[in-house]
């Protein structure tokens, strides 16, 4: 929408205002102001409203709205005045507004922070989620027009409203006056109305999926009249797998006398066909799906797999088209997978959906796939069915123009037929979503990620997402911090998640090592200490070990309390005959499977070579198996996991997976207290019944690293059950209001959206207020000016030169240390001149000296994709020539500090390495959590680098730092909920 001549340029229409955001049942609407065109649509609307839900909102009858109300409804300032509407294929469905009001009720101007709010939705459409996703942006819009609490008038009989502000998570007040609810809310998000706002978004978002993958009828939109051709396939591979709703076909080329095609009926469009379409596969080419998606938008299809090509991968052009195609698609309430994709699946026996251009449907199981690459999907496909694995669903998202690797999270999450989630990204479109979203999911089922173009710099051709310049090493770390499985390869993926899904998580590092060949176990061994496992001595059953003897050894190995997981390895044995036996694998697998059935609930690998049939009867043991469930509760809900909130557990009541099912008709929002989405912990690992199929790898290595995967992301479930904590003492000695105040001075009224450093002393100042305290320098342009810095200070001093390209570079000669006396400095302050520069040049200081000890470097910063993350590492060397420097996300608890510090391979140094002593490391975890604490706090403390932090036996000392303030970058994921624009 542009904006009209009516409206002065200070009030411009706020087009950042215009969202699309995903209701309660999947579909999509767009949300956005409304103007003086918007005359009739409200008009039409109004009379689509029932005289009930007119007689709730007016508190009298109101048939009509008069010229006066149609203008006053759409005539705003965006300021004191503003309304909102939501839109589905043009036309209103929702509407609110506010006005900014005084003390007394009357219409006022800012400073007046009040406004009077109203809401007023479809019939058709309540129940929904409208009118508490208006809720969510009229707050936000609010907020940002100065503008604290909502005052609303709600009739008692008008239970939905006054449910949807009631479950809204905003502290709010509320009375009855003159035969009506006056509610009073407070707009400042509370942790309450953030947790709400998410639970909500999950539920939505993974609705969409679901009515995505599991659809009751289907059409395939450019079926090819003749066999071969991207449609038929896709009619092909629909019709052999079995899929249980209704299927068409669907070309404009068709001649009017053909009823069928390959068995189903056929039609020139979308409008011949007399029943209700769920999903439509589209794959003509790009000049023609603007006129797929008008035909399926009229006809109110929920869903579009666009497998077309000819989009952003070619270019500005394509990616222009690409952003119509999702524009377009959105304005009907249909969400997108493509275009350029491969195709999805699902196997749930009540769906059994293959709309995909992979010729064989896979084999259902445990596993759910995402990934954003048809070519790698083939390849996952092809992997996972030769080694016998089956899968939940799978998605290929192609350029992933709509649907992404985030909304497929929030679908397993709640999907009670997936127990692992693979996923193959390229691209992170909001990267503190993506974090947000597999720490909860991760919690509960593991989450396995291959990140490709992860050196690039850029997205690879069609993933139109904003681009983070994190190094690679800094988001695997941050994964790691979410719980997230971060593999190389795609074969490490797979390797993973066989065993992830077939087999119980491990209790421990311990790993029993058996088999018939010798040098197989001490390559096992050796593998297993690589990757930090603790194997025990390999047993060698010889090459005489019949399978009888593989059973005994795997049955004695499960039980030994000392072992957490057991790795079998196996060559060809000889039989009587004394000829080595490559064929019978089954009697191998038979046996092992056995031992494993009737053992304590511990993972077994196999590692083979040559054994024929092995891998497929291990696989074919339980290509299916059980779903690990968790109590219910009596509303059918799986029950919250020890330790976590009622909201932790996945929550299956709004996620059918029949075909063609919808969402239970709600009056409105569920209550927030009961579904957060962050969950405080997260359930130990279950001791899971029987094991599942046994996977099975043709090198030690494959094997060993997939174990200690599952044996990281084990520990890091049971270290989640309890999470960390932030210090209550941070609030005692932090002083917030002084450092806000402090910030609002350096920056200036007009601050610079490029920022400003600090000074030294404004830096020590800064700081100083959350109790980190800098060592102070002095500057010594002569020496004069220096022997008066050290007499002041005291002695001994450091002199040092802090010009730019000798800043930290004691190497050059820069830094002399443990000056004593006047002599030593004048000497020191002669040598270094004369060897490096004039003092002009040099820029020397002069510093009391601390006590000894290790150096390290501290640093936070703020990246606009992932947020603020806090680093650590040795000075020097360790971290900048070597890249040995650990992070995390903030704000960090206490847990996050310790493991911060202990996860650098130098660590050792700092708790006594070769005789030196311990340093005090509970000192240098308080001041990691000091600065996680500001930068959290102050958005604007854009960089912090502390350098170096002397950590010594007792203390620490911070004797330089450097500070970048600048205007907070924006906070997307902290806004209303919205679909991304790309």
């Amino acid at each position: 929408m542009e904006p009209t001549p009516e409206l002065s340029p200070h009030h411009a229409y706020p087009d950042h205002w215009e969202a699309d955001v995903v209701l309660r049942d999947g579909g999509t609407a767009r949300i956005r102001p409304i103007t003086t065109e918007d005359a009739e649509r409200l008009v039409s609307f109004y009379e689509q409203v029932s005289d009930e839900s007119k007689y709730y909102r007016f508190f009298a009858p109101y048939p009509r709205l008069s010229d006066r109300d149609v203008h006053r409804f759409t005539h705003h300032d965006y300021v004191d005045r503003v309304g909102l509407a939501v839109t589905i294929g043009g036309e209103f469905i929702g509407t609110v507004r506010f006005d900014r009001i005084n003390d007394q009720g009357r219409p006022a101007s800012a400073p007046a922070d009040e406004a009077e709010v109203a809401f007023l939705v479809q019939d058709a459409h309540q129940g929904r989620g409208v009118a508490s996703a208006l809720l969510e942006h009229i707050a936000a819009v609010a907020r940002e027009r100065g503008i604290r609490r909502f005052a609303a008038e709600v009739l008692p009989a008008n239970n939905k409203m006054i449910k949807v502000f009631r479950d809204a998570g905003y502290t709010q007040q509320r009375s009855f006056e003159d035969g009506s609810v006056h509610l009073t809310l407070d707009l400042e998000p509370t942790e309450k109305s953030l947790a709400v706002q998410r639970g909500r978004e999950q539920r939505a978002e993974a609705r969409s999926v679901q009515r995505l993958l599991a659809p009751g009828s289907v059409a395939v939109i450019g079926t090819g009249r003749t066999p071969g051709g991207v449609g038929r396939t896709v009619l092909r591979n629909l019709l052999a797998a079995g899929f249980t709703g209704r299927t068409y076909a669907v070309n404009r080329a068709f001649d009017e006398g053909l009823a069928t095609l390959d068995g189903v009926p056929a039609h020139r469009s979308l409008g011949e066909i007399d029943e209700r379409v769920d999903l439509a596969v589209i794959a003509v080419p790009a000049h023609r799906v603007p006129e797929a998606v008008a035909d399926c938008g009229e006809h109110g299809v929920q869903g579009l797999v666009v497998l077309s090509a000819g989009y952003a991968e070619r270019g500005s052009a394509g990616r222009e088209l690409q952003r119509e195609l999702v524009r377009q698609a959105r304005s009907y309430g249909m969400r997108i997978i493509g275009p350029n994709a491969f195709g999805i699946i699902n196997t749930a026996e009540s769906v059994r959906l293959n709309a995909s251009l992979a010729p064989e449907s896979p084999a259902r199981g445990r596993i759910g796939l995402f990934t954003q690459s048809g070519a790698i999907g083939i390849a996952l496909l092809s992997g996972l069915h030769r080694r016998g694995a089956g899968l939940s669903s799978f998605i290929s998202a192609g350029n992933r123009a709509d649907v992404s690797g985030n909304d497929f999270l929030q679908y397993s999450f709640e999907d009670q037929d997936t127990d692992v989630a693979l996923l193959y990204l390229e691209s992170l479109g909001n990267p503190r979503k993506f974090t947000r979203l597999a720490r909860r999911t991760a919690a509960v089922k593991p989450v396995v990620v291959v990140k490709g173009a992860r050196h690039s710099g850029t997205n690879p051709p069609g993933h139109a997402v904003p681009v983070s310049r994190i190094p690679d090493a800094t988001v695997s770390a941050l994964m790691r911090q979410a719980g997230v499985i971060r593999v190389d390869t795609v074969t490490e993926m797979v390797d993973a998640g066989l065993l992830l899904a077939g087999q119980p998580l491990p209790a421990g590092p311990r790993v029993a090592i058996l088999g018939n060949s010798e040098s197989l176990g001490l390559l096992t061994y050796d593998a297993c200490l690589a990757e930090g496992l603790r194997p025990r001595p390999p047993r060698d059953l010889t090459t005489a070990a019949s399978p009888q003897d593989f059973r005994d050894a795997l049955a004695e190995a499960l039980a030994d309390g000392t072992c957490d997981a057991v790795i079998v390895t196996a060559i060809p044995w000889v039989g009587e005959n004394g000829e080595a036996e490559t064929g019978d694998g089954e009697v191998l697998a038979a046996a092992l499977r056995g031992a494993a059935a009737g053992g304590p609930a511990k993972p077994v690998a196999v590692v083979h070579v040559e054994i024929g049939g092995l891998a497929e009867a291990l696989a074919a043991a339980s290509s299916t198996a059980a779903p690990r469930t968790r109590p219910t509760t009596l509303a059918g809900r799986p029950a919250a996991a020890p330790g976590a909130p009622t909201g932790a557990a996945p929550a299956t009541a709004t996620a059918p997976t029949g075909p063609g099912t919808e969402a239970p008709p709600e009056t409105a929002e569920p209550a927030g207290t009961t579904e957060p989405t962050e969950p405080a912990g997260t359930a130990e690992p279950e001791a899971a019944g029987p094991p599942g199929r046994i996977p099975a790898y043709p090198a030690a290595e494959r094997a060993v690293r997939a174990m200690a995967e599952a044996v990281k992301y084990a520990q890091w479930r049971r270290q989640a059950a309890t999470p960390g904590k932030v210090p209550e003492f941070l609030d005692e000695t932090t002083d917030e209001p002084g450092a806000a105040a402090l910030i609002d001075t350096l920056l200036g009224p007009a601050p610079d959206p490029r920022g400003r450093p600090l000074t030294h002393d404004e830096a020590r100042e800064l700081l100083g207020r959350y109790g980190i305290p800098v060592r102070p320098t002095l500057p010594a342009p002569d020496p004069e000016a220096a022997v008066a810095a050290a007499a002041r200070l005291g002695y001994p001093v450091a002199l040092k030169t802090t010009a730019p390209h000798l800043r930290h570079r004691a190497d050059l000669g820069g830094v002399r240390l443990d000056l004593t006396d006047e002599d030593a400095l004048r000497r020191a302050y002669a040598e270094v001149t004369e060897l490096l520069g004039k003092p002009a040049e040099l820029l020397p200081v002069v510093q009391s000296m601390a006590p000894r000890g290790v150096d390290t470097v501290v640093r936070a910063s703020i990246d606009a994709a992932a947020g603020a993350v806090l680093s650590f590492g040795l000075a020097g060397a360790p971290s900048e020539l070597l890249g040995d420097t650990a992070h995390r996300l903030v704000p960090a608890t206490d847990r996050d500090a310790a493991e911060l510090i202990r996860s650098i391979r130098a660590a050792p140094v700092l708790f006594g390495w070769r005789g030196s002593a311990p340093v005090d490391t509970p000192a240098l975890e308080e001041l990691l959590l000091r600065l996680s604490r500001l930068v959290d706090d102050h958005p604007e403390v854009v960089s912090v680098a502390l350098e170096p932090v002397v950590v010594a036996p007792q203390g620490l000392t911070v004797l330089g730092a450097t500070v970048r303030l600048a205007p907070p970058p924006p906070r997307g994921d902290l806004g209303p909920r919205r679909l991304p624009n790309y």
